[in-house]
């Protein structure tokens, strides 16, 4: 198990359709203690409940785009697990509109609530990690993202941009804490039907194309791009930083 006695903090778990549940699965199988993070204090009942196949796991609510709330959380998990190995960012969001528009109809605030939920958050949650010293040595950083942060993806929009100030945020995060024994990367998944791949429009005919063209004929899915994850931050990476690794089943290499 090349997670034993690794303590990860998973941030943004949703549902078990989520790549956040594929990576907390894998890790949890590779030998590492859990917790994680959720918005929104009513769905509290529904995470505890997602989560108790976890055993010893524990979640905590919190608003990342609130600094305060980053601070309160790091506090109450060093309190509760003591320094950690890992933390895998799967956070991400953008106004419905902005996704079913053309993206030269973004507002101003749509524009800044995607890279600021999506992009900054993974900044400061580095920063408050650092600061607070609640990492520990050789501790890996895992953000996820996707092709549409290169490629113009209809439909992907606004969040393509975020996820490309997010994969620049990680190479520039990676150098800062290098010094530090911190790896920053990113995974970028193949689509996955989730709860936020229904905001997508047409977000079936991405499968389709995806299937039809990767060298794999095939997609992914989110225990594949969990395996991913724990690799990321097990000891067997320890000399990859700052960057963004595939698993779509080769489909980026393809130029058709």
């Amino acid at each position: 198990m090349i997670l034993k006695d690794k303590t990860v903090l998973i941030m943004g778990i949703r549902n078990k359709w989520s790549i956040a549940y594929g990576a907390a699965k894998s890790a949890y199988e590779q030998g590492a203690k859990l917790c994680f993070t959720f918005m929104g204090e009513d769905n509290r009942g529904k995470i505890e409940e997602l989560i108790s196949e976890f055993e010893g796991s524990k979640a905590y609510e919190c608003d990342v785009a609130n600094d305060s709330e980053i601070e309160r959380l790091f506090n109450e998990v060093k309190s509760d697990y003591g320094k950690i190995d890992g933390i895998v960012h799967c956070i991400a969001h953008a106004n419905t509109e902005d996704l079913r528009n053309d993206f030269i109809e973004t507002s101003k605030e749509g524009f800044s609530h995607a890279n600021d939920v999506s992009a900054y958050t993974l900044v400061a949650i580095s920063r408050y990690a650092k600061n607070m010293e609640i990492l520990n040595e050789n501790a890996s950083i895992v953000a996820l993202t996707y092709y549409g942060s290169t490629k113009v993806l209809p439909g992907y929009n606004v969040m393509g941009v975020a996820k490309a100030a997010l994969e620049a945020s990680i190479r520039y995060l990676a150098d800062n804490l290098g010094k530090d024994g911190i790896r920053v990367n990113a995974i970028s998944a193949g689509p996955i039907k989730t709860l936020s791949s229904k905001g997508i429009k047409d977000f079936g005919s991405i499968l389709d194309i995806v299937e039809e063209k990767a060298p794999l004929k095939r997609n992914v899915d989110k225990e594949e791009v969990g395996d991913a994850v724990s690799f990321l931050l097990s000891k067997m990476s320890s000399a990859i930083t700052g960057q963004v690794i595939f698993a779509d089943c080769g489909y980026n290499i393809m130029g058709c």
